[in-house]
This record gives C-alpha cells, sequence and structure tokens, in this order.
C-alpha cells in the first residue's frame, strides 16, 4: 500500500469557540480524508482556559502575551483543553461517521517537553523569566500517531506534554503543532487562523504574501510584518519544514471555502517553503 499524504492541521481561534463554524471546519477536515488523505489534528484552546480559570478564580499573569501557569493553573489548563474542547471535538467527528482518538502529548510519551525560561527585555537589560508549567518540545515519537494512522483514526491531540519527571507542561499550540508536522513529515502543515494569510500590510488585504521562504522570515520580523500572534504560527512553519514537513501554508480557518478549496486553488493563504 502507498503511504498516504499526510495533512496536519493547527486548529484554534474563532474557527474553534463558533459551533456551526466549529462543525463545518472539521467537517471539511474529515472530507479530505475521504479523498484519501491522512488527517492529524492539533488543537490549543485560549479561550476556554480563559473561561475555565476565570469560573475558579485564578488570575491570569501575562509576560510577552504568554500565560504565566503555576501548578494549581497547570490542573485547570489541562481540564480545559483535554476534557472540554479535547473531548468535544471527538464527540463531533464521530458523529460524522469517522474515528477521532483524543490524545495529549503526554499519551504514549508522544511528546517530551523541558521548562521553558522565556527571555524578557525591560530597559535594555534581559533577564530569563519563569513562566511556572509552561514547556518547550525536546522531542517526538511518532509510533502512537503513526498506529492510529494505519489504522484509519483521525488523532486529535492537545498541547500538554510531560518532561522525563513527570512535570506537567503547558505548550505554546503553534509550536506544539509545528514540532509534530515536522515529525511526521507531513506532506502539509496547515495552519488555521482568523485571516486570509500573511499581509505585508496587515490592514490591506491587497498586500498578501502568496509565498515565502524561511530565509525572507527574519526581515519580515524586523520591519515588523510578522508580529504578535503572528510570531509563534510563522515560528511554527519553521520548526515544522525544518524537522522534514514538506510545505507549511496559514489560511482562513474561519472561511469555510479555503479548507474545501485547499488542493484546488495552489495559491490559497501563505505558503512557507525551504
Amino acid at each position: 500500500m502507498t503511504k498516504k499524504h499526510l495533512l496536519l492541521f493547527k486548529y484554534g481561534g474563532n474557527a474553534m469557540t463558533n459551533q456551526p463554524l466549529r462543525k463545518h471546519v472539521l467537517k471539511n477536515m474529515c472530507d479530505l480524508k475521504e479523498k484519501g488523505f491522512q488527517v492529524v489534528i492539533v488543537h490549543g484552546g485560549g479561550p476556554f482556559i480563559k473561561q475555565t480559570l476565570e469560573e475558579v478564580n485564578i488570575e491570569s499573569e501575562f509576560i510577552d502575551g504568554q500565560r504565566k501557569t503555576t501548578p494549581e493553573a497547570m490542573e485547570y489548563v489541562e481540564m480545559a483543553l483535554k476534557g472540554k474542547v479535547n473531548g468535544s471535538l471527538i464527540s463531533t467527528i464521530n458523529a460524522m461517521g469517522h474515528k477521532a482518538v483524543g490524545l495529549s502529548g503526554k499519551d504514549g510519551q508522544t511528546v517530551i517537553a523541558k521548562k521553558r525560561l522565556h527571555p524578557h527585555t525591560k530597559n535594555g537589560k534581559t533577564e530569563m523569566i519563569d513562566l511556572g508549567q509552561v514547556g518547550d518540545v525536546t522531542s517526538v515519537d511518532t509510533s502512537l500517531i503513526e498506529l492510529l494512522l494505519e489504522n484509519d483514526f483521525i488523532p486529535v491531540i492537545t498541547c500538554i506534554a510531560s518532561d522525563k519527571n513527570g512535570n506537567d507542561y503547558n505548550i505554546n499550540g503553534d509550536l506544539f503543532a509545528g514540532h509534530i508536522a515536522g515529525a511526521l513529515s507531513a506532506e502539509q502543515y496547515i495552519i488555521l487562523t482568523d485571516v486570509d494569510g500573511l499581509m505585508l500590510d496587515k490592514d490591506n488585504p491587497a498586500s498578501m504574501i502568496h509565498e515565502l521562504k524561511v530565509a525572507e522570515i527574519n526581515h519580515l520580523k524586523e520591519i515588523k510584518c510578522i508580529q504578535g500572534g503572528m510570531i509563534p504560527k510563522i515560528d511554527s512553519c519553521e520548526v515544522a519544514l525544518e524537522k522534514g514537513a514538506k510545505l507549511a501554508r496559514i489560511i482562513n480557518g474561519t472561511d469555510l471555502e479555503q479548507i474545501s478549496a485547499l488542493f484546488e486553488n495552489q495559491k490559497l493563504g501563505t505558503i512557507i517553503t525551504i
């Protein structure tokens, strides 16, 4: 049997919080499976973490856009991601007649993490800040994911992993997805966001960048074309490509036509290659 082309979707943001939209997005991903692709979905869930922490009165502190996560908060982060979000995605996909399996990086030691120290610059001085239970990916073992794919399951993976000593970490969903896409040598690593792609001028849709080489990324960061929430997305594309993915693409997950048109319109979104 020839190996099917593998697509890894990073799913999050507004395409996830709106219920009818979520159903459509998941259906479009699953339709690609029916066209003969292997599909892996990796998700975060910032809005759900925020809601869960508010419900239990745990304050969130952010440093440069990174959520500081105490051991107490970590318990609720896992509850939100694995319990609420992952569980609900699985139910929706299964109801469509597919077989989805919910995982985190902890399952089968798929992802091993380490504590992330965040470089924070203030008054020209950079110090490394401990963000608590926030981690970086150190290694990926794809054997469990591949086993599921071979048996016709859709793996749905959330961005939590443990270190070698069993300490749990919350990992940036984009970077987590990029590492997995690379380790699986994905044919395409597709980030669903709520814009059509990367714009040279974010307020001008006509300035869309259709094709980008990894070597051009630093320049675009310097001129502030890549900023804010787009930074981890682009960084994750770079990780995915360097680790073995063939192509990375940023598309608008809230535009339902875009996922269905992935293989009809090669110009769709922003394509990033080595």
